[in-house]
């Protein structure tokens, strides 16, 4: 199932795909892997592409099909409008005092899919030039709207049906000891402010392509040592790379990858968008790499080794935390240079600065 699962992605995607689909496919089981992934409405398009392309394929029931098309128009097509008006008329707010607001990850990353609409829609994140705080304060003060400051490296309020996330740090420079560093690189590349598109007539800040290429693969990193990602993290950046990474200062870049330990990451990630998502190669840059690994950062993105859910009771979750910090130690591996242990006692601090977290 996974196999046809990755193969109808890519037909979604608009990349070639050669497998045979004659045998009877779990449209079901497609289904809840295409939820999970975050990818219902390109799966859709995938069976759009299929049913042209191969019309002796054994198509979703008639119930199936029309309940999935209501999600994909109401959850996704719709959303995406009512998630553009709301950046838009945050941004109209900000621009009229003055302040800037660049969004970044996704709305950021959507843009540069082939259908944006077709992208899900979740939180809208926002970097204001480091003056989040004036900000916060005139939001609070003249729309009466609640500011939440007990995360780390951003607060949180919300704007129509959306939260939002104001960052003052691009990552948590708590968790491991060369986060404080990369925060300063990642910082110096945000003062860029020469991106950006114009929505609904007003002006909505975008990431360079130097902040967004490191901060989109840090954010993954990130995401994927400490618990996991999906198959759409994977998409955003193979988007971007697609159409913004030839212009990618690629010396800076490399030293990046290498300063941090994110080159062994970066190459498999880059491997999965050519050998399993259809990418093509030219555009990336994948040499060496261990395929063993490969596959086994594919399997965990399709189906997570340590998958169980999050406990709510307070002791029982901090055990939980703790066995998925052992089970994700060979990621730590691939992820960071830093021990486990350093990484552990970082993160107890950490929980320790923001006792919301545990």
């Amino acid at each position: 199932m996974e196999r046809f699962f990755l193969s109808i992605v890519r037909l979604g995607i608009g990349k070639s795909d050669t497998v045979n689909f004659s045998e009877r496919i779990n449209w079901p089981g497609i289904q809840t892997l295409a939820n999970a992934q975050g990818l219902s409405a390109i799966v859709l398009d995938g069976i759009e592409v299929l049913k042209i392309s191969n019309p002796h394929v054994v198509l979703p029931e008639k119930q199936l099909l029309t309940h999935w098309i209501g999600e994909v128009l109401q959850g996704y097509e719709y959303r995406y409008e009512l998630y553009c008006r709301a950046i838009a008329e945050m941004a109209a707010f900000y621009n009229s005092h003055g302040f800037r607001m660049m969004v970044v990850k996704g709305f950021a990353c959507g843009l540069n899919w082939p259908k944006p609409e077709h992208r899900p829609s979740g939180d809208i994140d926002i970097w204001q030039f480091g003056e989040y705080k004036k900000a916060d304060a005139l939001l609070a003060s003249e729309n009466s709207i609640i500011v939440d400051k007990s995360h780390h490296h951003h607060t949180v309020f919300r704007w129509r049906d959306f939260f939002v996330e104001n960052h003052y740090d691009f990552i948590n420079i708590h968790h491991h000891k060369s986060h404080a560093a990369l925060e300063k690189i990642l910082k110096e590349q945000a003062q860029d402010d020469s991106s950006f598109v114009m929505l609904y007539g007003e002006k909505v800040f975008l990431p360079s392509v130097n902040l967004h290429a490191l901060f989109l693969l840090k954010h993954m990193m990130l995401h994927f040592a400490s618990s996991k990602i999906t198959l759409r993290q994977v998409l955003d950046w193979a988007f971007f790379i697609e159409k913004h990474g030839a212009r990618i200062d690629s010396k800076w870049f490399e030293e990046q990858l290498d300063d941090f330990f994110m080159r062994d990451f970066y190459i498999i990630i880059n491997a999965i968008c050519v050998e399993d998502l259809g990418f093509n190669a030219s555009a990336f840059h994948y040499v060496q790499f261990n395929p063993v690994i490969k596959d086994r950062v594919l399997r965990d993105i399709m189906k997570p080794e340590f998958g169980q859910e999050k406990p709510k009771n307070l002791f029982v979750r901090m055990v939980w935390k703790l066995r998925r910090w052992r089970a994700n130690e060979w990621k730590h591996k691939l992820c960071y240079k830093e021990s486990m242990w350093s990484a552990f006692w970082n993160g107890v601090w950490n929980h320790l600065l923001r006792p919301s977290s545990i």
